[in-house]
């Protein structure tokens, strides 16, 4: 049996695009989905109001503006996606441009608060 210890120690290594690109691939090999726990939890929220709103789970995080701080805006890109300098340069430069695509909750609240903080306005879609 895997030592669960050195398991948990690995994934807490991980960035937030390896832990993506990891999730996928779990969703891939065994056929499931990670989203499927909220989409149940959902339901019975849902259920005991008919005219609640179906929370969405999935967020697109857009640069509106890069602000006056364009190479701290640009360092946050870089963390956040792993892109090459030239490629977080012409992200950074382009207004509308998208950081991260269908990005969980909590992974594109992260990467928001991360690029606001650089000084970058962003819109989460």
């Amino acid at each position: 049996m895997a030592n669960i210890e050195k398991i948990a120690e690995d994934l807490s290594k991980l960035t937030i695009l390896e832990a993506a690109e990891l999730t996928k691939l779990l969703e891939e090999k065994w056929g499931v989905s990670a989203a499927a726990p909220v989409a149940v939890a959902a339901a019975g929220a849902a259920a005991g109001s008919s005219e609640d709103a179906e929370e969405k789970t999935e967020f697109d995080v857009i640069i509106k503006d890069v602000g006056p701080k364009k190479i701290d805006v640009i360092k946050a890109i870089r963390q956040i996606t792993q892109l090459g300098l030239k490629d977080a340069k012409d992200l950074a430069e382009t207004a509308g441009g998208k950081v991260l695509e269908q990005a969980g909750k909590e992974v594109a609240n992260d990467a928001k608060s991360k690029l606001e903080t650089a000084g970058a306005t962003i819109e989460l879609v």
